[in-house]
């Protein structure tokens, strides 16, 4: 039995489709979260029959409405009301459905773009703040989904406790090198806090992946290089001596820097760095 609370979500601005998903249940990112982009993101859970997952996409695929997959999902499910799952399309449609065995609190909303999920509950808000914390959380997708699992386990969030969570994004093109569409794969499998767990392996996911935004995009003049070099030369990638300007040989060497550290993403040829690799470097082995 998989009590839960869950967000399935579509961002018109990106094309994102994203599910957040907490439990006090082991690895519940291995059952609950289903997503294709440019056609839907699903969550399965309570007692969750697994297969809706694959038979709801494609559903969804061949043009039926979040609603009507749904119908069709749980008509023949002899256990349908021990069921609950939420769907939203990638045109922002959402539904979601909870049965009447479902533990207490029980419940589900659909909103525009968005539904929110879940079964042995503390209490309705938990629900409530799930949407509250979507609508008003600016940011990506990511954070705004990340949001509102926090607000929902501050209203009490699954009555028994906590144990996994799990956040996947996809996104055209948004998997690394841009070969597919896994934007965002994140899960904490058994973790006293998983949110929290979740919250900062998100951080370094960003790091890693997310493009920077404009504002934190560092024009490199004279006197951020000779930061840059300086740091290069703490860290080993620079000799001792030699130019205290950002030159060609000190730029091989933050590229070089950046590669070992996994930022190969954030190497930039506009003669410019970005804020987080910024503060990577000047972190680096303090």
């Amino acid at each position: 039995m998989i009590a839960t609370f869950s967000i399935v979500a579509f961002d018109s601005k990106t094309a994102e489709l994203g599910v957040a998903v907490q439990s006090k249940f082991l690895s519940v990112g291995a059952v609950v979260p289903w997503l294709e982009c440019g056609v839907g993101a699903l969550a399965t859970q309570a007692w969750a029959n697994t297969t809706y997952g694959p038979r709801g996409l494609e559903m969804l695929r061949d043009g039926a409405s979040s609603a009507q997959t749904i119908a069709r999902l749980t008509a023949n499910d002899a256990q349908r009301e021990d069921r609950q799952i939420g769907i939203v399309d990638a045109a922002g449609n959402a539904a979601c459905f909870t049965g009447e065995r479902c533990i207490e609190w029980a419940g589900g909303y659909a909103g525009d773009g968005f539904a929110t999920q879940g079964n042995c509950l503390a209490g309705p808000g938990v629900v409530s703040e799930l949407a509250r914390a979507y609508r008003e959380t600016g940011g990506s997708l990511a954070d705004r989904l990340l949001a509102s699992l926090m607000a929902a386990q501050r209203a009490g969030g699954d009555k028994r406790g906590q144990q996994s969570a799990a956040l996947a994004i996809v996104k055209p093109g948004g998997g690394y090198g841009g070969f597919n569409d896994r934007y965002v794969d994140l899960r904490v499998d058994d973790h006293p806090r998983p949110i929290d767990e979740l919250a900062r392996l998100l951080e370094l996911h960003k790091l890693y992946f997310f493009a920077p935004e404009p504002a934190d995009v560092l024009p490199i003049d004279e006197s951020l290089g000779r930061v840059l070099v300086a740091e290069l030369r703490r860290v080993g990638k620079l000799p001792a001596t030699g130019s205290e300007s950002f030159d060609e040989v000190a730029r091989a060497a933050l590229v070089a820097f950046m590669h070992v550290e996994n930022l190969e993403n954030r190497v930039r040829d506009d003669k410019a760095i970005d804020r987080q690799t910024l503060e990577y470097l000047l972190g680096f082995a303090r």
